[in-house]
C-alpha cells in the first residue's frame, strides 16, 4: 500500500510542535484508526521512527510522528528540557490533533512509545479513555531504580545532593544548566554506556544533525522521580503490548517483566534478544516490527 507523508504542526500548551502524518494513499473516503507516536529520552523523530511509521501506514493506520515541546523541530525554551509531565500534555494534544482529522476514526486512537516515550504511553493509557490499544518498546518503567543501576552507590547518592543543591540554585535565579546526555566511557553523561554513546552518536551524525547531545539537569531530577510502573494496573481493559530486549541495559528486562505481571489483561509480552537500541534498524526491526503491527491490527 502506498503512503502519503505530509509535514504538519499542531498547538500545545501555547506552542507549536511539528510532526509528520502518513496517511495510506486512497480510500479518503474512510475513516482510518490512528497511531500517535513519539522518540524515547532526548530523541528527535528523525532517530528512526519513520521505520516503525511507514510499515503502520502500509498496514492501513493514519500515524502521527512528532517532536515534543523544547526538542528538535518543535518550539519551546529551554531547549532539551525532558519532563514527562509536559511531554504527557504534548502525546494528550496530538491525540486531541488527530482526533479531528477527516481521515481518522476519532474512537479507534492507538499510541506507541520506545524507552522513555514507552514509558510515557504507559502513563497515558491509565489515564486517558480515548487510548484503546498501547504498544511500549523497551519502557522504562522505573526512573530512580534505573538510574540507581546506571551508577555506583557513591556516585547516585552524590549525584540526587548535586541536584537538590542545583534546585536551589536554580531558585536563587540561577541559568538551566545541561549535561551530555552521552559521552565517552569515563566521562560524564546521562546516558553512561557504551551502546547509547554509540548509538546516539552514529544516528546524530548520520540522519539526525538537529539532535542536541545535552539535556537539562531538571531532567534528570524529573527523572528520579519517574514511576509509570505505579498506574499500570489502571490501563486495563485497553489492550497492553509491551516489548523487552533481553540485554537491555537502560531499560532492563526485570524490571520491566516485573511491571507487565502487575498489570491486567488483555496483556502481551514479547522478550526479544539484543540491547535498548536492536529494535530501531535491521536485523532487529524485523523481530520487534510484526508483534506490533499484529497487536494494532487486532485490537484497533
Amino acid at each position: 500500500m502506498n503512503v502519503i507523508k505530509n509535514d504538519i504542526t499542531f498547538a500545545s500548551e501555547g506552542l507549536n510542535c511539528k510532526g509528520w502524518l502518513y496517511v495510506p494513499e486512497g480510500g479518503e473516503l474512510n475513516k482510518k484508526p490512528a497511531i500517535v507516536m513519539a522518540h524515547g529520552f532526548n530523541a528527535v523523530k528523525e532517530m528512526h521512527l519513520k521505520n516503525f511509521a511507514e510499515k503502520f501506514a502500509e498496514a492501513g493506520f493514519a500515524v502521527l510522528v512528532f517532536d515534543y515541546r523544547f526538542i528538535g523541530e518543535s518550539e519551546g525554551e529551554p531547549r532539551q528540557h525532558v519532563i514527562p509531565a509536559e511531554q504527557h500534555k504534548d502525546y494528550r494534544n496530538a491525540i486531541s490533533w488527530i482526533s479531528t482529522h477527516d481521515q481518522v476514526d476519532e474512537n479507534r486512537i492507538g499510541i506507541w512509545g520506545t524507552g522513555y516515550s514507552g514509558a510515557h504511553v504507559l502513563h497515558l493509557a491509565a489515564i486517558d479513555p480515548r487510548v484503546k490499544v498501547v504498544v511500549a518498546q523497551t519502557p522504562v518503567v522505573n526512573g530512580w531504580k534505573s538510574a540507581q543501576r546506571l551508577m555506583r552507590n557513591d556516585i547516585f547518592q552524590g549525584f540526587v545532593q548535586n541536584l537538590s543543591a542545583y534546585r536551589l540554585a536554580r531558585y536563587m535565579g540561577a541559568e538551566h544548566q545541561y549535561v551530555p546526555v552521552v559521552a565517552p566511557e569515563g566521562k560524564v553523561s546521562a546516558l553512561p554506556i557504551p551502546e547509547a554513546f554509540e548509538w546516539f552518536t552514529e544516528t546524530g551524525n548520520t540522519i539526525a544533525p538537529n539532535w542536541e547531545n545535552r539535556i537539562t539537569l531538571e531532567t534528570m531530577e524529573a527523572l528520579l522521580e519517574y514511576s509509570p510502573s505505579s498506574t499500570i494496573e489502571r490501563i486495563s481493559p485497553t489492550p497492553l503490548l509491551i516489548l523487552v530486549a533481553e540485554n537491555d541495559m537502560l531499560a532492563t528486562a526485570d524490571l520491566t517483566i516485573e511491571a507487565f505481571q502487575k498489570a491486567h489483561e488483555p496483556k502481551k509480552l514479547v522478550v526479544l534478544p539484543g540491547g535498548h537500541y536492536s529494535a530501531y534498524a535491521n536485523p532487529g526491526l524485523s523481530d520487534f516490527l510484526p508483534p506490533q503491527i499484529e497487536w494494532f491490527k487486532e485490537h484497533l
